[in-house]
């Protein structure tokens, strides 16, 4: 399994159906755009394909906090639901931890929604540790 770096927007077109699979409330057009805004704000799309189809994806940044130093933070972790325990997402993890490491950075964080059951058995699997809730406030759109 071959990581690649999504740098076209063939390579993210080849991603858009398994980040649909995690985003369903995306359509196609509302992903390339928030997309081009994302990387230009220093957003990363890597992916492993089977056949010009992306079956894996995990999109991060680089942030620096006062409580964590400067980490990677995983915005978007998925597999394509027919394609799930066949390891695409332990090999993009175990990608990013690496790149963490040879980078010297503090660590990797990532938020995973609460039902998320077989992504949290993974995280833990990996040495992730649960440390805190997640709060949102959600805004009148304008």
């Amino acid at each position: 399994m071959e990581v690649q770096i999504a740098h076209t927007e063939k390579d993210f077109l080849k991603c858009w159906d398994v980040i649909h699979a995690l985003r369903p409330h995306l359509t196609k057009e509302g992903y390339l755009e928030l997309l081009k805004k994302m990387t230009q704000s220093g957003y990363n799309l890597i992916f492993i394909e089977d056949g010009e189809k992306a079956m894996a994806a995990l999109g991060f940044r680089y942030m620096t906090m006062f409580y964590a130093g400067t980490i990677i933070y995983i915005d978007d972790l998925t597999t394509l639901p027919e394609s799930r325990g066949k390891g695409y997402a332990s090999v993009l993890l175990d990608y990013i931890i690496e790149k963490a490491k040879n980078e010297g950075l503090n660590g990797v964080h990532l938020d995973s929604g609460h039902q998320r059951f077989d992504a949290h058995r993974l995280y833990l699997n990996k040495g992730f540790r649960i440390t805190c809730h997640h709060f949102q406030l959600d805004l009148p759109k304008r």
